[in-house]
Formats: structure tokens, C-alpha cells, sequence
């Protein structure tokens, strides 16, 4: 694993540790999930929360549990850095082990779900959720709007999670997916 990718699984890390106790756990997912309802506006026993619990359980039990080496039932930076670095060796394994995550916060962040993501949008959810600023948000999104339409699609949004995860150009707008990266 790169330096850059260091940098960036550590914003990410930042991002998912909800309750700021430098641990990734379980009530940190909850946590996350109850964060985009709200910002849904969904009802806390809608089927939008519902699923979206489900998935988000899911994510826990598939992603991040598993990265918890001593069983403790918390995952460390120092846990999830080689989860990552184990699990993210080959870009041709992303379809398996990043996009349906992926599909699942596109759908959380396309609010309206006409299928894209707007600057609002895409606003509205990290800021509001991942606790990224609003200045960075709109430089990430702009960047990440390779076609220029004013919207992200699936495509798009799956090439930027890519470039994140896998990525090592330092110039990639996609480092600062979760907020900008410095170091």
C-alpha cells in the first residue's frame, strides 16, 4: 500500500468513526445509518429505513467485522489499514468486493432517486453525513463530474469509489471523496 492510499483509507477511517472514539464499530454504522435517514427525511420505521438498516448491518457484517483481528468487536486504524491493504490488491475485484457498497450509497445520496447525484445532493450527504465542509464538497463534485452535465451517474460515481480505493495519483479529484486528504 502507497502513502497516498494510507492518507486516504485514514480520511475514510476518520469519516466511519461517527463517534470519534478511534474505533469503527458496529454502533458507529448505526450511527451513520441513522444519519442518512435523517438527511432523507425518511421515517425512523419507513421501508427507506429499513433497508436501509439492512444494508447498512450488512456493510458492518461484511466489510468492517471482518477486519477486526483481535476480536474486540472495534476496528482500529491500524485494523483497517491492513483489512484494506489484504482485501484492495486488484481493481478487477471491485465489482465483488466495493460495488454493491457502492450501489447502495449512490441510492443514499441520490435523494430524489431520478438515478443521478446533483451538486445538492451530493452536498447534502457528505456534508451533512460524512461531515465534509461545503467548499470541498462542490471542488469534489465538480472534478468528479467528468462529462460536465451537472450530475453524476452510477458510472461516474463508481469510477471516483475506484480511483479512491485503488488509486495512486496524487492529482486524482478522487482522493478527497470523503474529504480532502493532506499530508
Amino acid at each position: 500500500m502507497t502513502a497516498l492510499q494510507n492518507l486516504k483509507y485514514g480520511q475514510w477511517f476518520r469519516g466511519a468513526d461517527v463517534d470519534g472514539d478511534g474505533f469503527i464499530t458496529q454502533r458507529d454504522v448505526r450511527l451513520m445509518s441513522e444519519r442518512y435517514i435523517a438527511a432523507r427525511g425518511a421515517a425512523s420505521d419507513s421501508e427507506t429505513a429499513r433497508l436501509l438498516t439492512e444494508r447498512m448491518d450488512g456493510f458492518w457484517a461484511n466489510v468492517i467485522a471482518p477486519m477486526d483481528h483481535d476480536g474486540d468487536g472495534k476496528v482500529d486504524l491500524g485494523e483497517m489499514t491492513e483489512g484494506f491493504s489484504r482485501v484492495l490488491t486488484d481493481p478487477a475485484l471491485y465489482p465483488a468486493q466495493i460495488e454493491p457498497v457502492t450501489d447502495c450509497f449512490f441510492d443514499l445520496a441520490d435523494l430524489n432517486g431520478d438515478g443521478k447525484i446533483d451538486q445538492a445532493e451530493f452536498q447534502e450527504m457528505f456534508d451533512s453525513v460524512g461531515g465534509v465542509p461545503g467548499d470541498d464538497c462542490a471542488a469534489v463534485f465538480a472534478a468528479l463530474d467528468q462529462d460536465g452535465s451537472g450530475v453524476l451517474d452510477r458510472a461516474e460515481f463508481h469510477q471516483a469509489v475506484t480511483e479512491f480505493f485503488y488509486g495512486d495519483d496524487p492529482d486524482a479529484p478522487a482522493n478527497h471523496l470523503f474529504g480532502r486528504v493532506t499530508g
